[in-house]
């Protein structure tokens, strides 16, 4: 059995917490974590990796078991957990991996790459959007109404999504058999996102999440000149993230590999085996 360290470790002032396996002198894969989940969501992934790999999987601030501190005294933007994560690696001396996105993970990691191209050696994209194709319409208008307009109406219109009933269906939706996936996730979630403050936190960042689309053009244009390997695996009924969104990054690294499963928006839950097998081939390419 391969050992999974937890960790915590200090950066700006803030606690991050991070599952970390493997030799300390393998290449490393960075794991970035969506909404509502943490690292918690690579707690199986991990192990399967961590022969090849240094794994190492943040959770992000206001997210997982890593500091959570209130809207006045952080500001919840993608630029801000991209800089608390830039620091991270900073801290642990990473300054060279291959990293794997999904859902909100993605907009950390491609203002990662932007910062610092040199530093990223492949891109595995799970769910993790980069293109406006991979939008579903219909699940994300009222962001981009809260994006563009903040009022308390719009605001109280998103609301709903830190509930049960939204976090359960993230995890549930897509998925042939939804007995497969194991309801401690989202409890797990549940639990964490009923912290004092972390519910405000999480609007702040829905309101944001418009910035990321601006990123897209430079993003396209690195993908462009750097020809970086890309693995793009993902839950092809995903509601949120669109099949469209994988097979996009083909525009600008026609070699990138595209595999869709049948599966949602948290492909690991049910589809564990075949993404960890699908990584390990990928990696043996290069």
């Amino acid at each position: 059995m391969v050992a999974v360290h937890h960790r915590t470790v200090s950066v700006n002032g803030l606690d991050v917490f991070y599952r970390e396996a493997g030799p300390v002198d393998a290449p490393v894969l960075l794991l970035l974590h969506g909404y509502p989940t943490s690292s918690h969501m690579f707690r199986h992934l991990i192990p399967r990796l961590a022969e090849q790999y240094r794994v190492i999987a943040p959770d992000h601030i206001g997210f997982g078991r890593s500091s959570a501190p209130s809207v006045e005294e952080f500001t919840y933007t993608f630029d801000g957990l991209a800089e608390v994560t830039r620091a991270f690696l900073a801290e642990l001396g990473v300054d060279a991996y291959t990293v794997y996105t999904q859902d909100y993970g993605a907009p950390i990691a491609w203002r990662l790459a932007l910062a610092n191209p040199a530093a990223v050696e492949g891109v595995i994209s799970q769910n993790g959007n980069a293109y406006e194709e991979g939008f579903v319409p219909d699940f994300w208008a009222p962001i981009w109404a809260y994006g563009a307009d903040p009022s308390p109406e719009n605001k109280a219109a998103l609301r709903p999504a830190l509930g049960r009933e939204a976090v359960e269906w993230q995890y549930k939706h897509g998925v042939p058999d939804p007995t497969t996936v194991d309801p401690d996730a989202w409890e797990h979630d549940l639990a964490l996102l009923a912290r004092p403050g972390v519910g405000e936190a999480q609007l702040a960042l829905f309101g944001d999440y418009h910035t990321n689309r601006a990123l897209y053009p430079a993003l396209h244009e690195w993908l462009r000149s750097a020809q970086v390997p890309v693995l793009a695996v993902w839950g092809r009924n995903d509601e949120i993230f669109g099949p469209a969104g994988a097979s996009a990054f083909l525009q600008d690294v026609p070699k990138a590999r595209v595999e869709l499963l049948d599966g949602g928006h948290f492909l690991l839950e049910s589809h564990l085996d075949e993404v960890a097998d699908i990584i390990l081939d990928w990696r043996s390419g290069f």
